[in-house]
């Protein structure tokens, strides 16, 4: 088995000519070919060597997505470094237990924030690489500028020795270690290795068609593994990769940059969905009756097409007049046809996927984690299964423990987590990763993940439910921003809900609501009793006791900053009931009063 830095390095050969990049600098687009990019890698992998890094000597990224990340990942891989990739949302303290856990000697910062960050940890050793100028820092002479730091490594000696190291790599030594997001405690240290990394590669080629006319949006943080690990399969493919710094900037984005297949979480794909169904409920019966028409028929016509069933002049004549017409702005929207859209990282509403199905768009949701780098399983242009995240990667054993828990062996288990055996002997027992997420499988061997088993609400009534599975239904609302189920040991199920503000206020505008504050608004009769109607809506496919009884609209978003979500945007919900327990208590307390 070869390495990645040889896969990377031929494909950076094969397609010198092809643009390999594109990025934004102020409002015009710039770009970089594979040519350049080989060489921007080679310079800074021996600027590396001249600092010091030795092989196996950990390097830190902390900052926002932008090409000069990707470069430093690169070059690490050369160098034979491992690179340590730290959230650029992380705050100081998060930060330094991470680079004091990996043992950081080196670390490259993007904006000001994640260099103060590492400017105010003591002693110096620690030598910071700035990706921006930081001229109105105080002076710090651990700190040099990225390009700057680039011409260190200009020499011949140092490159031929960046060449002898990554022709030395072997497959199972550690590409990366990856500190997981974490819900509860500090993070741990995820080590993947170049193997685990390939295994990936195989099991996509095996399903999925991805050459070097491909474009994808690069907008998920490149510090988790999703995003990551998809843009070396692009690079190997001579594909074209675009990075967006700002994520709130994607939906706008998407039409500029007219991605042909690209990752996301779910949140994309439930906002997109959310505000057609939006303009739906205001639009005329005419309008709604010709939507309501376009999508039956584009499901009808994609599911034939799909089954190789034949398609009658009829249907096919139907299709095109009502595709033109309404089902082609859809897909405009996102940026224009795409050989396929991924989800990962959270689950995806059945209902989303049909729709985006019926309007020529396939979303292929899968199931998977850091520590397997990331993909269990995954649905595929050729097999899919909505509602359910697919069948097992090829190379990859699932089998189900205690309590319906998700167990998992193959090539892209992790080694183990850095500095903390104890962790991992609890995570890989007998060879097989503990996932601690509940799932089933169907009689076709497609895979649904039920929930978290630390996260599930027992009622007092003795019911096991997933809260997941409440907000995913309940949260796709063009009215909801995030959501929260709550109500262990309880009656009846509650929630936490932030109102998805612009919304709201263009709502209670539209019904000559007058407010002064946000907080005032949120607590007013009318609101409250039009997301009561909002969240029953969305309630129908909900077994009685999961559905929500009551709730309160929270004025500010949970945020990584508060330390109520992760960076992967999943819910801290131990935090979050300790931070508004009041909140919650009175819920139920004057539900008994």
């Amino acid at each position: 088995m070869t390495n990645l830095g040889k896969i990377l390095i031929e494909s950076m050969d094969r397609h010198s000519g092809r643009t390999a990049l594109r990025y934004k600098k102020e409002t015009e687009w710039q770009s970089m070919t594979y040519s350049r990019l080989k060489a921007h890698v080679h310079t800074l992998a021996a600027a590396m060597v001249n600092a010091g890094i030795r092989p196996g000597d950990r390097v830190g990224i902390y900052s926002a997505n932008r090409y000069e990340w990707a470069v430093t990942d690169f070059a690490c891989i050369l160098a034979g470094a491992v690179s340590v990739p730290i959230y650029s949302t992380n705050t100081r303290e998060q930060s330094a237990f991470i680079v004091k856990d990996a043992g950081i000697g080196l670390v490259f910062t993007g904006n000001r924030f994640q260099y103060d960050n590492m400017a105010a940890l003591s002693g110096g050793g620690l030598k910071i690489v700035t990706y921006e100028r930081e001229d109105s820092a105080p002076e710090d002479p651990r700190r040099i500028y990225f390009y700057d730091f680039m011409e260190t490594g200009l020499s011949r000696e140092l490159r031929e020795e960046v060449t002898a190291r990554h022709a030395g790599l072997t497959a199972g030594q550690t590409l990366t270690i990856i500190y997981t997001s974490g819900t509860t405690g500090n993070p741990k240290g995820v080590m993947l290795s170049h193997a685990n990394a390939l295994h990936q590669f195989k099991a996509l080629e095996a399903h999925f068609t991805v050459t070097s006319k491909d474009v994808s949006l690069c907008f998920l943080p490149l510090s988790h593994v999703y995003e990551r690990l998809w843009s070396y399969f692009l690079y190997s493919k001579g594909a074209l990769n675009t990075y967006l710094e700002d994520p709130k900037k994607v939906i706008e984005t998407l039409k500029e940059v007219r991605p042909t297949a690209m990752v996301s979480v779910p949140r994309l794909y439930e906002k997109i969905y959310a505000a057609v169904r939006n303009s739906q409920e205001n639009a005329s019966p005419l309008k709604k009756a010709l939507f309501d028409a376009a999508v039956a028929a584009g499901w009808q016509y994609h599911t034939k097409k799909q089954e190789g069933s034949p398609v009658s002049l009829l249907l096919s004549l139907k299709f095109r007049i009502l595709d033109r017409l309404v089902l082609s702005k859809v897909r405009d929207a996102v940026g224009g046809p795409k050989n396929f859209f991924s989800a990962g990282g959270a689950p995806l509403e059945k209902s989303i996927e049909e729709f985006f199905f019926a309007c020529g768009l396939l979303i292929c949701q899968g199931y998977g984690m850091t520590e397997t780098a990331p993909m269990i399983t995954f649905n595929a242009p050729g097999a899919f299964k909505f509602g359910t995240v697919g069948k097992p990667v090829p190379g990859c054993e699932v089998r189900l423990g205690d309590q319906g828990e998700i167990l998992v062996k193959g090539g892209q288990v992790m080694q183990g987590y850095y500095n903390n055996p104890e962790k991992t002997a609890e995570t890989i027992v007998n060879g097989w990763l503990k996932t601690g997420d509940i799932g089933e499988f169907d009689e076709e061997g497609y895979l649904r993940i039920t929930d978290r088993i630390k996260e599930l609400i027992i009622t007092s009534g003795g019911k096991n439910i997933a809260p997941q599975h409440i907000e995913t239904h309940v949260g796709k609302d063009y009215f909801i921003e995030q959501i929260v189920a709550v109500g262990d040991r309880q009656k009846f199920i509650s929630a936490l809900v932030v109102p998805a503000m612009d919304a709201l206020e263009t709502w209670a505008k539209k019904q000559k609501i007058k407010w002064n504050s946000i907080e005032e608004l949120i607590s007013l009769p009318e609101v409250l009793d039009f997301y009561r109607k909002r969240i029953d809506l969305n309630s129908g496919e909900l077994a009685r006791f999961e559905t929500i009884k009551k709730f309160i609209l929270l004025p500010r978003p949970f945020t990584v900053e508060q330390g109520e979500i992760t960076p992967t945007l999943k819910f801290r919900r131990k935090v979050i009931s300790q931070k508004y327990f009041d909140l919650i208590e009175a819920m139920y307390t004057r539900a008994t009063a």
